[in-house]
């Protein structure tokens, strides 16, 4: 008979696994999407929200729909139980529980891109609101410029940080590696140091955005990962700085392909 916390562990192990997958075609449809419209094909330079709404009105869609907010759910599950059982032994001190509140912050945030997901299901209402809306909300309550402006200096370390873990391979040290070919190692090296360096690029330009918004107190400022990408595209040379990094979202996507592959999920 098997042991109930050995099925406990399954259960998680699966949930983990099914949540890295739909993480990962969430930015495969943002980074795909994006390229897409860098070359004149089409697409759109959004965030989550708008791959979604694009991915409901595709044949099929609804269907997909409700298995990628299935993953999402189960993904959220997991990040709550990272950070409440401390899956990752990062302790209880000071820098131990800033990393486990932002796997609930994380979980919280692709558990709203769930019910999201099930809401265009449901009713195909665009819902959600703007990056200028929320962000207007919630500098209309009492400490609000400061909790905005703190947001953003959020995702500013957290781009730093995964330009960190992208130049010192520390990922590598989440994944089952001796499971790995060595020929196959190095192709996941190569996608996911891309994948950070992107991701961290785009959301040190969401930082600086938010930041600006707090600190001028003009909501309007603020922008998410689509307005990141639109500001990308506005550039010079912006068609091809906007393709590099949406096949960087892209190969972020298959980066947590790889997690859910390889990732050590023991709880």
């Amino acid at each position: 008979m098997d042991h109930p916390t050995g099925n406990l562990q399954k259960v998680i192990t699966i949930a983990a696994r099914l949540g890295y997958a739909a993480k990962g075609v969430v930015y495969i449809l943002i980074g795909g999407l994006a390229f897409m419209a860098a070359v004149g094909l089409g697409g759109q330079r959004g965030g989550a929200s708008d791959a979604l709404r694009e991915l409901a009105l595709k044949p099929f869609g609804s269907y997909m729909l409700g298995v990628l907010a299935a993953g999402l759910l189960a993904y959220t599950a997991w990040r709550i139980i990272q950070a409440v059982f401390d899956a990752e032994h990062k302790g209880g001190g000071f820098k131990g529980l800033c990393v486990r509140g932002g796997f609930v912050i994380s979980g919280l945030i692709y558990g709203a891109l769930a019910v999201h997901s099930l809401s265009l299901l449901l009713t195909s209402s665009s819902g959600g609101g703007s990056t200028q809306s929320r962000t207007a909300m919630l500098m209309s309550h009492p400490g609000g410029l400061v909790a905005v402006f703190v947001i953003g200096v959020i995702f500013g370390f957290v781009g730093l940080r995964q330009w960190w873990r992208a130049w010192k391979q520390s990922y590598r040290k989440n994944w089952h590696t001796r499971e790995m070919p060595a020929h196959q190692l190095h192709v996941a090296d190569l996608i996911a140091r891309w994948g950070l360096t992107a991701r961290g690029f785009v959301f040190l330009i969401m930082s600086g955005f938010i930041c600006l918004a707090a600190w001028n107190t003009r909501p309007s400022q603020a922008r998410g990962l689509g307005g990141a990408l639109e500001t990308l595209a506005e550039q010079p040379f912006g068609p091809w700085l906007l393709s590099v990094v949406a096949l960087g979202l892209v190969a972020y996507g298959i980066y947590c392909f790889v997690n859910a592959r390889y990732r050590i999920v023991d709880a």
